[in-house]
């Protein structure tokens, strides 16, 4: 639990070394969030607030959590993944910055919640979420914070869902900004950052050449479609399957093969899930699978795959290299890796550090929009401003070098007017 005497349960507090120098590596390829750490540390906007964070517990992740504390909050951090936790990183945030963290890569479900429990006996004015783990403990065992919270801030398309299903049934208590909407966030940290990590994963995990393989990707979201181009950068053939018929079209559109993943199952030799929604994957589909096809999910929670039916049909599984177990369905031999969970953290790195830059700069943003707010939002989910979310993009052209025209006053009084065309 968070007391004062017990702030942190992590791997190994000798590892702070290590993790301060790889949470100082990523901090240059993030130089829109060093920025704003710079103006938190002069104006100490969340002055005398408590922040309590559910996030992946990465070096990147570790460069937000200074910066909350640069702005005067105090913070605490947990896991919200299992695997995913770098203790590297968890260590150099306790040994390095005085931040509690609460988490061990591999750390078992118990221990999981029990993680996230501690975090809630902070008190938290403030929480930020990737998956809604940490607002729905809250709501669910811990009402009578609600009233005092200033809001949460929710990173990922999982817990986006999650919280407007809340709200829809009038469940949501507090308002929560939805960081995972963002443009800066979702087109590039969801397109590139998922698409670049998870292919990563999957070519860590198996060392497989992806050329000339059927790659059978569920779901065209931004995750799905910057899996999808990097993928066929790689010489894959893609096979895409959607159950939204815009999202089919816009697949097919793009070049891909759409059908349904009853017709993919057979053909894959590599399916990955990036749905958001459950048993994606089922026993009928590693029925029909090919002897070696490889499994993997690329969704926030280890849901997608439906590895009940797949322990149903194979037993339990054969660990047959870090990250890959064996599943023997009949003869066939059905690989999954990472045990379902999100596989670019739990076999790779995550995103590349120059892409979380723009999402936890837009965290940092969001968590300062709240607190100006003082508790005038009704409880729901809001969208991240328009005013944050040009901040965000100015500044990361700007660390690249670019510059952008500007409308004249000419240019701006024809688009604002209806009187003149043709």
């Amino acid at each position: 639990m968070y007391t004062a005497s017990v702030r942190y349960d992590i791997k190994d507090k000798k590892l702070a070394k290590e993790g301060a120098r790889l949470i100082e590596w990523a901090a240059r390829d993030m130089p829109v969030l060093l920025q704003i750490r710079e103006r938190f540390r002069k104006e100490k906007p969340l002055k005398g607030l408590r922040v309590g964070a559910c996030l992946h517990v990465t070096v990147e992740t570790a460069n937000l959590m200074i910066t909350l504390k640069e702005g005067g909050a105090e913070v605490a951090l947990c896991a919200s993944n299992p695997l995913s936790s770098q203790d590297e990183a968890a260590a150099g945030l306790v040994g390095e910055h005085d931040i509690p963290v609460y988490a061990i890569s591999g750390e078992d479900r118990d221990t999981f919640f029990r993680h996230i429990t501690a975090v809630v006996a902070m008190k938290p004015d403030i929480t930020m979420d990737d998956g809604a783990d940490l607002v729905s403990t809250i709501h669910k065992d811990h009402p009578e914070l609600l009233p005092k919270m200033l809001g949460s801030t929710e990173e990922t398309t999982t817990g986006v869902i999650r919280l407007r299903a809340m709200s829809r049934d009038g469940a949501l208590k507090i308002p929560v900004v939805a960081v995972n909407d963002a443009k800066t966030k979702n087109l590039f940290d969801n397109r590139y950052g998922t698409g670049q990590s998870t292919l990563e994963a999957i070519i860590r995990a198996t060392d497989m050449l992806v050329a000339g393989r059927t790659f059978v990707i569920a779901g065209y979201g931004w995750c799905g479609k910057g899996l999808a181009m990097r993928a066929r950068g790689m010489g894959a053939n893609i096979i895409v399957t959607e159950v939204d018929a815009v999202k089919a079209l816009e697949a097919a559109m793009d070049g891909f093969r759409v059908m349904p993943m009853a017709e993919a199952a057979p053909l894959g030799d590599l399916f990955c899930t990036v749905t958001g929604n459950v048993n994606v994957i089922r026993g009928e589909h590693f029925k029909k699978m090919k002897d070696g096809a490889f499994v993997c999910n690329a969704g926030h929670f280890d849901v997608e795959i439906s590895i009940k039916d797949l322990e149903k049909l194979a037993g339990k599984p054969k660990r047959v290299r870090d990250n890959v177990d064996e599943y023997m369905v009949g003869k066939k031999r059905i690989y999954l890796l990472s045990e379902g969970r999100l596989v670019n953290l739990a076999a790779a790195e995550g995103h590349p550090s120059s892409v979380m830059d723009m999402s936890f700069a837009t965290q940092a943003l969001a968590a300062e929009w709240l607190v100006k707010q003082k508790k005038k939002l009704a409880p729901g989910v809001y969208d991240v401003s328009d005013e944050i979310e040009e901040t965000v993009a100015s500044l990361k052209l700007a660390s690249m070098g670019i510059e952008i025209d500007e409308l004249s006053a000419e240019q701006k009084k024809y688009l604002a007017s209806w009187q003149e065309g043709t």
